[in-house]
């Protein structure tokens, strides 16, 4: 017996446009096919789908080729980091801390 498909979304979003698409794919459809078979690369130049980091409803997959897909997820195509959160919170507190030294 064939399993039905199933509906997914994927998205992808800069920081001045995104784009969500409606797919329906087979049953067994993993997390990296669905967000291939989306085609998001076509619109967004420069996109490496088969090496993005992905996640489902703000969740990273850690292993996004193996994490199989139900019906109505979505998936999320990442940005990759341009700073590391922890180095950006340590210059801020440096920051704070030297204009406090300063106001006093």
């Amino acid at each position: 017996m064939d399993k039905q498909p199933i509906a997914v979304e994927v998205v992808y979003a800069l920081a001045d446009r995104q784009k969500l698409l409606r797919l329906t794919v087979p049953a067994g459809t993993t997390v990296r096919e669905a967000a291939l078979r989306s085609g998001m690369d076509a619109h967004f130049p420069g996109l490496e789908l088969a090496s993005a980091p992905l996640g489902i409803f703000g969740k990273a997959v850690p292993k996004p080729d193996e994490r199989v897909l139900a019906e109505g997820e979505r998936v999320e195509i990442y940005r990759p980091l341009i700073a590391d959160p922890k180095e950006v919170r340590k210059q801020r507190a440096a920051r704070a801390v030297k204009n406090k030294a300063e106001d006093s």
